[in-house]
């Protein structure tokens, strides 16, 4: 059972398990991972496009389904990914937030845009 607790090691795992039922690991290569992964943020860019910029909250249920759907494509491509590279994402997640954090100090960039 996946709730809000699974963590992105369980999510990585689920995915591989769902690739590997269907026998898709062959056509799971990196490159075209990639290239899935940036179709899917489009998608997800498209559910955006020409909407109003208030609050989510205000939007109907099934655009806000719409988001969700295609945000859980790009994300399981992402972890994907992660899994065709061998990457640990919750030390690559954890090291780019230590180079952010760097680069952009709370002191210099607290409640303005980079």
């Amino acid at each position: 059972m996946v709730d809000a607790d699974t963590s992105v090691g369980q999510l990585r795992t689920r995915v591989a398990e769902f690739l590997h039922a269907r026998d898709w690991e062959r056509f799971h290569i990196p490159k075209e991972l990639a290239i899935a992964l940036s179709i899917e943020a489009s998608e997800l860019l498209e559910v955006f496009l020409w909407r109003d910029p208030g609050p989510p909250t205000n939007w109907r249920p099934e655009v806000r389904r719409a988001v969700s759907e295609e945000l859980a494509d790009v994300l399981i491509y992402g972890l994907s990914l992660a899994n065709a590279m061998g990457l640990d994402l919750s030390d690559a997640i954890l090291d780019k937030l230590r180079k952010d954090e760097a680069k952009y100090p709370v002191h210099q960039f607290r409640g303005r845009a980079p």
